[in-house]
């Protein structure tokens, strides 16, 4: 069983920070990738950002969105099961639903058909 567990959340000004995080249960880290998605209202989920997680000692990946590149930056403590998703520059737009995704079943890794695993999502309201 996977748990997901997302949280940092807020609301927050624009221009702003915040960093939200996802503690993983029941969950190899190793030769795998997790992501962040958000959805606002009205509109579909996208991809925001991802990480794939080789052997240990080869590092990782990540991949960004364009519309978040230079902004957010997507990191790992696999010792703490724990994702991240540092948040700068913040715009009104990135206000959404931010959703913690696992387990790779199939490319791309920003694609919303690529995970097995969900979280439940923390909101992010940016205001100006």
């Amino acid at each position: 069983q996977v748990d997901l567990v997302e949280s940092g959340g807020g609301s927050v000004q624009a221009g702003g920070s915040l960093r939200l995080s996802c503690a993983a249960s029941g969950y190899t880290y190793r030769r795998n990738y997790m992501g962040w998605f958000r959805q606002a209202p009205g509109k579909e989920r996208e991809g925001v950002a991802a990480i794939y997680t080789g052997v240990a000692g080869t590092g990782f990946t990540t991949y960004y969105a364009d519309s978040v590149k230079g902004r957010f930056t997507i990191s790992q403590d696999t010792a703490k099961n724990t994702l991240y998703l540092q948040m700068n520059s913040l715009k009104l737009e990135d206000t959404a639903m931010y959703y913690c995704a696992a387990d790779l079943r199939a490319s791309p890794p920003l694609s919303t058909r690529a995970y097995n695993y969900w979280g439940q999502g923390t909101q992010v309201t940016v205001s100006s």
